[in-house]
C-alpha cells in the first residue's frame, strides 16, 4: 500500500519537533519522514515552493525515504472571485499559468498527478454567477491545462462549499459530467471523504460511480460530522461508512495513493498520521479476513442486522 499525507498537517505542535515556530518545506518533509508507514508526499503549488530551492526540496524528499505522489494546486486570495471562472481575464489566465507551472514542478519531482481544487470557483448569492459563461470558461481552461501535459494525470477534487457558499462543481455527478465535457483522457476525479459527507453523499457509492466511469484517480481520507471540513482522523466518526468505502476500493481494484487529508491541531501530527495508516490497514485486513465473497453475500442478503454484526466482530 502507498500512503501519503497532508504536508501542512505537520505544522502543528512544532514544539514537539523543533524550536522553530515557522518550519520551512524541508523541515516539514523531515518531520513527515518520521511517520511510520508513510511512503509518499504531495506538496502544494505554489505555497510550498515560495522562496524555496526546488532541487533542495527534491533531495530532502529522497533523504527522508519518501517519494512524490503529486502536486496539489492552492490558489491564493488574489483569486477570491474565482480561479478558472474569474471574471477578470488576466487573473483567469494567471490561474491557468500557475496550474501549468505546477505540472512542470510535478514532473521535476517525479510525481504523476496534479490535483485541482478550486476554493473560489463558486458563488454566494443568487444572480452572482452566469452559469452558462462560467461553465464554458471552466471547461475551456481545463482542456488547456490537460492537453498541454498529456503525459500528466490531472484530477479534480470537488467540495460542496467552503470557502464559497456554493462551489460551482460540488458533487460527484457534476464532477463526472465536467470530466466528460472536458474530454481529456488524462483527467479524472479525487474523492475526499469529508467533502462527500458534507454533501450528504454515501462515500462508497461515490467511489462506485467514479470507478464505473474509469475516472477514479485517488482519494483523500479523513472524517467529520458533516457540517464543515473537519479533517478528523480516519474512522473516528463514520466507522462503518469508512469500512464500506475501503471494501469498494478493494472491489474496484484501486491501487493508487491513499492520502490522509486531516487537520491535527492539538495532536502530535506524526503520531496522528501513523494512527490513520494503522486504521486503514486494520480495516483493510478485517475485510480480507471476512473475504470479499462473504462480504458480497452479506450485501446481497440486504440484512441490516447481519451488517451490524460486523461491528461486533470488529470489537470482539
Amino acid at each position: 500500500m502507498k500512503f501519503s499525507s497532508r504536508i501542512n498537517s505537520f505544522r502543528s505542535r512544532p514544539e514537539l519537533f523543533s524550536a522553530k515556530n515557522n518550519m520551512d518545506t524541508c523541515d516539514l518533509i523531515t518531520r513527515m519522514g518520521q511517520a511510520e508507514g508513510l511512503t509518499h508526499i504531495e506538496l502544494n503549488y505554489p505555497e510550498h515552493f515560495i522562496g524555496q530551492d526546488k532541487s533542495v526540496i527534491k533531495s530532502c524528499i529522497a533523504d527522508n525515504g519518501l517519494k512524490v505522489g503529486g502536486i496539489a494546486l492552492r490558489y491564493n486570495k488574489e483569486f477570491i472571485n474565482g480561479e478558472f471562472t474569474n471574471p477578470d481575464e488576466a487573473l483567469r489566465n494567471k490561474a491557468i499559468r500557475i496550474t501549468l507551472e505546477a505540472a512542470e514542478m510535478c514532473k521535476f519531482l517525479g510525481g504523476n498527478t496534479v490535483t485541482l481544487w478550486f476554493g473560489y470557483d463558486g458563488y454566494d448569492y443568487p444572480f452572482q454567477q452566469d452559469y452558462f459563461r462560467a461553465y464554458e470558461l471552466l471547461v475551456n481552461a481545463l482542456q488547456q491545462v490537460t492537453q498541454a501535459h498529456p503525459d500528466m494525470q490531472f484530477s479534480f477534487e470537488y467540495k460542496p462549499y467552503e470557502p464559497r457558499t456554493f462551489s460551482f462543481i460540488g458533487d460527484v455527478s457534476s464532477t463526472l459530467m465536467l470530466i466528460d465535457d472536458v474530454g481529456s483522457p488524462n483527467f479524472g476525479i479525487t474523492l475526499d471523504f469529508c467533502h462527500m459527507i458534507m454533501k450528504k453523499e454515501n462515500p462508497a457509492f461515490s467511489l462506485f460511480l467514479s470507478a464505473r466511469k474509469n475516472k477514479l484517480v485517488g482519494f483523500h481520507l479523513n472524517d467529520g460530522y458533516g457540517h464543515f471540513d473537519d479533517g478528523l482522523m480516519l474512522g473516528s466518526v463514520h466507522l462503518m461508512q469508512t469500512l464500506e468505502y475501503i471494501y469498494y476500493a478493494k472491489r474496484v481494484n484501486f491501487d493508487g495513493l491513499v492520502y490522509f487529508d486531516t487537520f491535527p491541531s492539538r495532536e502530535d501530527p506524526v503520531a496522528e498520521c501513523a494512527q490513520n495508516i494503522r486504521m486503514y490497514k486494520t480495516l483493510s485486513n478485517f475485510i480480507d479476513q471476512i473475504g470479499l465473497e462473504e462480504m458480497e453475500r452479506l450485501i446481497r442478503d440486504q440484512d441490516a442486522i447481519k451488517v451490524q454484526s460486523l461491528v461486533l466482530k470488529m470489537i470482539n
